[in-house]
């Protein structure tokens, strides 16, 4: 079910039954010399729209832009600020709180968002208390490209060559979602092991974008593999969570 397709007569009669929603968050960043700037965002919300008609749970709006100040150096990124994503995550909870949402499951698909996502809960948890609400309000965050199953197939198909950022698990899925996107091209090794201090200096350390990752090992059946393992494993992490 999703949000922005039902009724508010809709959504008021899953209130009767049911107080949890799922959230689908990623980013609009660079990927690479091939991945597609909205893999981060493509990846969440695909996987939570598959978990949400598991469970006959509502999937909110995906929040397509994300953290990604580090890959501003590169034409195409988005990114929100921390504190101003903080707010954002703030808004979206709250307004769904006041009318009876308590259980809120983040499917994310950016590891730049975990930081701010846990800040902004924080400081969500805060606010709803002194609206007198949140002794009932949980959120909770599930990294699809961390599940134990996804994680381990990556490292059996891909070994070290899976790297950390535009990795051949993401860009699978986006080339399962969308075919058109699978293209490959002359790839030279991918530097990794630096740290980030901002956006020119990512750019300059990561010339071509890539995180140790050789995007060209992913293809669209690796793609339908990792959701599939996603979808399973995070419809159970919902299942769980709910019930918590």
């Amino acid at each position: 079910m999703l949000l922005h397709l039902c009724t508010w007569p809709e959504v008021e009669a899953y209130l009767q039954n049911s107080k949890g929603i799922i959230l689908p968050i990623g980013s609009t960043e660079q990927h690479g010399p091939t991945g597609l700037m909205g893999t981060d965002a493509i990846t969440a919300e695909a996987i939570a729209t598959a978990v949400g008609e598991k469970n006959q749970a509502i999937v909110a709006p995906t929040i397509s832009v994300g953290m990604a100040l580090h890959h501003t150096g590169f034409p195409g990124t988005i990114s929100l600020r921390p504190s101003t994503m903080i707010l954002v995550i703030r808004d979206y909870i709250v307004s769904l709180a006041k009318v009876g949402f308590t259980r809120f499951f983040f499917i994310n698909g950016h590891g730049g968002n975990v930081a701010t996502l846990r800040a902004a809960f924080a400081e969500t948890y805060q606010y709803l208390e002194d609206l007198g609400l949140s002794h009932e309000i949980r959120c909770g965050i599930s990294n699809w490209y961390m599940c134990s199953s996804v994680y381990k197939l990556a490292k059996e198909l891909y070994g070290d060559q899976e790297g950390s950022h535009a990795t051949p698990s993401e860009v699978a899925v986006t080339q399962f979602l969308y075919p058109h996107s699978a293209e490959k091209m002359p790839l030279g090794e991918a530097a990794q092991g630096h740290a980030i201090y901002g956006a020119k200096d990512f750019r300059r350390r990561y010339p071509d974008g890539r995180m140790g990752s050789n995007p060209n090992l992913a293809s669209p059946e690796h793609g339908r593999q990792f959701y599939d393992l996603a979808v399973a494993e995070l419809s159970q992490g919902y299942v769980n969570f709910i019930a918590d």
